[in-house]
């Protein structure tokens, strides 16, 4: 069964659950694994006030048994502190007296609010903003840590840095190694450089004072990535595609770019592609990267490198025009308690979901029903990769 998952769950619900097929047997995997990578999600500079209630957890229910994966579905779930104060607003039973206090019918500007209402027929538009909120990629991180604990058997690695908030921007100027992410995290918006790190904050800063949102973009890298991952012939199994549609499916995030990206419009041909090189003991390199470790829609063996940009959050202190949809009146736009800057959140979900994609395609490619078939057919690609090498 090829990797799939589902997450259900409401912002203010009791829950969030993940659904995962598709992990073989054998596979370590306890909560802590999960949770570290929860935790990391809440972490940034410019959160809201939902990140002070809740200390998100994972219970897993089901696909698990003494610390290893059964094959079957692993199941999860993560419980909503807040949810004890949104009972009589969430609850699936049938609604109070207070249904009409509680209805939402003011649409954001920028956000899923008013195309949700017209698609489902709703006439709250609560219905719409619990599922689309951000709040939902809790879930989808916890199903990246698994698929981050199988690529780990493998010696794959992903991490990320917050490279743009606002106008402030760090540039690194070189190819970064895996040792240059070690202490990412200990930096409040995820940045690499101290200097960047302090301009980032001062436009988070800036952005609330002036009752504003602030985006950015984030880089995503993978090490570790054998050559042949994805697929050449079909147009669904190139890889670029399916990580580049997975950072599009994070809320609020609007273009996503491989290596140089939309840079690469701009070069030569000569400047474009990333020269190949063979040395006897570690077979063909390249010296640049501007593919990002994909060529025809397979990696190269060089590291993965994505970016995405996310846009401002919609929901603002100052809030933009918008209309009641009860009547058509011009009336400031609904809020709600939000962040002003999530990017270095976002930067840690886009691990995750490059993650996912990752693990799919090294399921697609070696296959197995447990971790040791798929490991030996791992073995067995490597093995041959290196007796095609040329002989010097």
């Amino acid at each position: 069964m090829r990797l799939a998952y589902t997450t259900a769950g409401e912002s203010h619900g009791p829950e969030l659950t993940a659904i995962v097929e598709g992990i073989p047997s054998g596979l370590g995997l306890e909560a802590v694994h999960i949770n570290n990578d929860l935790s990391r999600r809440q972490l940034g500079y410019g959160r809201g006030g939902r990140m002070k209630i809740e200390t998100d957890r994972a219970v897993i229910t089901a696909g698990v048994r003494h610390g290893l994966t059964l094959g079957s579905p692993v199941a999860l779930r993560i419980e909503n502190a807040d949810w004890k104060n949104w009972r009589g607003v969430m609850g699936p039973d049938e609604p109070g007296d207070d249904t009409e206090r509680d209805r939402v019918t003011v649409p954001r500007p920028g956000h899923a609010d008013l195309a949700g209402i017209q698609k489902y027929c709703h006439v709250d538009i609560r219905n719409v903003l619990e599922r689309a909120s951000a709040r939902e990629t809790a879930a989808r991180v916890a199903v990246g840590a698994i698929a981050r604990r199988l690529l780990s058997g493998f010696d794959v690695t992903v991490v990320s840095h917050v490279i743009r908030i606002g106008s402030a921007r760090y540039d690194a100027g070189k190819p970064l190694s895996l040792e240059d992410f070690a202490a990412v995290d200990e930096s409040p918006v995820r940045c690499l450089d101290e200097e960047a790190t302090e301009a980032m904050k001062q436009r988070i800063d800036e952005a609330r004072e002036n009752g504003e949102s602030v985006g950015g973009i984030f880089e995503v890298q993978a090490f570790g990535l054998v050559p042949g991952l994805g697929s050449h012939v079909s147009g669904p199994e190139r890889l670029g595609g399916r990580v580049g549609g997975a950072l599009m499916s994070i809320p609020a995030i609007k273009g996503a770019e491989v290596g140089a990206g939309f840079a690469l419009a701009g070069m030569p041909g000569s400047e474009a592609h990333d020269e190949i090189f063979f040395r006897k003991d570690g077979g063909y390199f390249r010296q640049t990267n501007a593919a990002g470790g994909l060529e025809g829609g397979m990696t190269n063996g060089e590291p993965l490198v994505v970016r995405a940009c996310m846009k401002p959050i919609p929901t603002l202190t100052r809030p933009l025009k918008s209309v009641d949809i009860r009547d058509g009146a011009e009336v400031p736009a609904h809020k709600e308690r939000s962040d002003v800057c999530a990017v270095p959140a976002a930067a840690v979900v886009g691990e995750a979901m490059v993650a996912i994609e990752l693990a799919r395609a090294m399921l697609d490619k070696f296959g197995g029903d447990c971790v040791a078939d798929l490991r030996e057919a791992y073995l067995a690609y490597l093995r041959r990769l290196r007796g095609s090498w040329p002989q010097q």
